[in-house]
């Protein structure tokens, strides 16, 4: 079948990213993203926003995803979206529009859940970029997800790890919030930990057994940290600040590594990947590379453009589920809460 050329249209709109995506036979023809930015005066997400946006965006962008692949919408082989997990608002804008259009072209429709297509942007056709080996090791890491997941095939994946409370991107952002700056805060975090000293300030790291994570303590510790300090010199954030980034990424990168160290260990296995939008931080993929000489991982990272929101993800698990037959029924529907 795959001898064959089959173009797979993927539909992304499971948060505040309007996103579109042409694969034919594993390789990304065009990956269009709209963003909204209408979000940064709130400081987060506001699902009514998103959905508003979505209704206005979805049309102009699988537009654009067609044309830069060359292609027609009468070329499509099937029609690939994010059942969930995300917000309802913006999940049932794709949902509906991929229904619309797959029944209009009487072609299959492919159910795909967000979490998965993380782990398995992995295996896009890209130059330079190696697929792991099954069985491996994916930490998925965002702002709604903090998981490590035993990866055995494509889709025989089983969650040994999560967080109890906050994700790893929210403890970015909180802390963002905290020091003063925007949203999203993790990308500035990530760029002035870069000029700071990673141990000038000391965080203890939340005590969770097993394999679970644990944020909201870190936060809360960050917080009543800065208010003594602010207390004290009311100019202490702006003195401090690369060294106050560079310490709360020390500590969250030395939460994540400790996790994934006992992981390995525990499963006996060394291919470790990692996918999610925090995946696109330089501290964690340095740590991560870090791991090949310390522990003998193999580490697989994957483009940057893969690594937040996209619809490329959801286009190869579409790709992937096309070549076994595995369809949806017309009467899908969006689940915010969709487990891996």
């Amino acid at each position: 079948m795959a001898s064959q050329k089959i173009y797979i249209l993927g539909i992304e709109s499971s948060c505040d990213d309007t996103a579109a995506s042409v694969i034919c036979n594993g390789q990304i023809l065009s990956n269009v993203v709209a963003n909204q930015k209408i979000h940064e005066a709130y400081g987060g997400v506001v699902p009514e926003l998103a959905s508003r946006a979505h209704q206005q965006n979805i049309v102009p962008v699988v537009h654009q995803a067609l044309e830069k692949a060359g292609i027609t919408k009468d070329d499509l082989h099937a029609i690939a979206f994010t059942k969930g997990p995300g917000l309802m608002g913006s999940l049932l804008v794709g949902t509906s529009f991929a229904k619309s259009l797959a029944y209009g072209l009487n072609i299959p429709l492919i159910d795909v859940n967000h979490m998965q297509a993380h782990i398995l942007a992995h295996f896009i056709e890209e130059d330079g970029f190696e697929k792991p080996p099954f069985p491996f090791l994916a930490m998925t890491i965002s702002g709604g997800h903090t998981q490590i997941v035993k990866v055995s095939n494509y889709f025989e994946m089983d969650v040994i790890g999560e967080t109890i409370d906050d994700a790893v991107g929210e403890a970015y952002d909180k802390s963002g919030k905290i020091l003063g700056l925007g949203y999203p805060a993790g990308p500035e975090i990530d760029k002035r930990a870069q000029l700071g000293n990673p141990k000038a300030f000391q965080f203890t790291k939340p005590k969770v057994a097993g394999l679970n994570f644990s944020f909201s303590g870190l936060k809360t510790a960050i917080l009543y940290f800065v208010q003594r300090e602010v207390n004290n010199n009311p100019d202490f954030i702006q003195e401090n600040l690369n060294d106050i980034c560079a310490s709360i990424q020390y500590t969250i990168i030395g939460i994540l590594i400790d996790k994934l160290k006992l992981a390995s260990k525990q499963t006996g296995i060394k291919h470790i990947a990692i996918g999610g939008g925090v995946s696109a931080n330089s501290g964690i993929r340095k740590a991560l590379k870090d791991g090949e000489h310390k522990f003998g991982w193999k580490t697989y990272v994957p483009k940057f453009e893969f690594t937040t929101d996209n619809a490329a993800m959801i286009a190869i698990v579409g790709y992937l589920k096309y070549l076994e037959g595995d369809f949806a029924e017309f009467n899908v529907t969006a689940s915010a809460r969709l487990k891996i």
